[in-house]
């Protein structure tokens, strides 16, 4: 698992990233849309059958959600806005590499099984989000759980490179839904029983 703490620690080294990047002029924005536009290149390119090659690109488009946030701490762009359009643009790039991953399947024997975990699996994403944004707004911590996007991004990532997606998506299939049932869990321990409604 890659802890919280481990991710800060990345953060704070990518920030001699962030500084190199900057030096390009690029918004952190537009690195989030470029991240974006790296991400519908590795759908294109799985569902057009080169798993080995999407699932390394996949791991570089990941770098994309560290750098833009790099750039933005040492230029001092920072902002609300920002935070919440890398994040919508996130749940994009999910969906479109998943999406990738289901039109892949459908064109290579129709696999009834690795469909439907691809559909799970993306719920499951999604629903991560969500219980994030969802808690954060009611004032509580919502980053916990296993399953967040690194390590959805490096599971998806080496099952692509080592040609075994469906195992891939038998994992996150399950740790997505078990990261949304910990995010429940600790938002009902957090704001109390009482006060949990529907």
């Amino acid at each position: 698992m890659v802890s919280t703490r481990f991710a800060n620690r990345v953060r704070g080294r990518m920030l001699v990233v962030g500084k190199l990047v900057a030096k390009t002029h690029l918004t952190p924005n537009a690195i989030t849309v470029i991240g974006l536009g790296i991400n519908v290149v590795v759908a294109a390119i799985i569902a057009g059958g080169n798993l080995i090659l999407g699932g390394v690109l996949l791991i570089f488009a990941g770098l994309f959600d560290v750098v833009d946030g790099a750039v933005a701490r040492v230029t001092n762009q920072t902002t609300k806005f920002g935070a919440f359009f890398d994040s919508t643009l996130d749940r994009y790039a999910d969906a479109i590499v998943l999406g990738g991953l289901l039109f892949y399947f459908t064109q290579n024997g129709n696999d009834t099984t690795a469909i439907i975990l691809t559909f799970v699996t993306l719920v499951g994403s999604l629903m991560i989000s969500y219980t994030r944004s969802r808690a954060e707004t009611l004032g509580i911590r919502g980053d916990v759980g296993f399953a967040q996007r690194a390590e959805r991004v490096i599971i998806l990532s080496i099952a692509l490179i080592v040609g075994y997606p469906v195992w891939g998506l038998w994992v996150l299939a399950i740790v997505t839904h078990i990261t949304v049932l910990q995010r429940v869990i600790h938002a009902w321990r957090a704001l109390g029983s009482s006060d949990s409604q529907p």
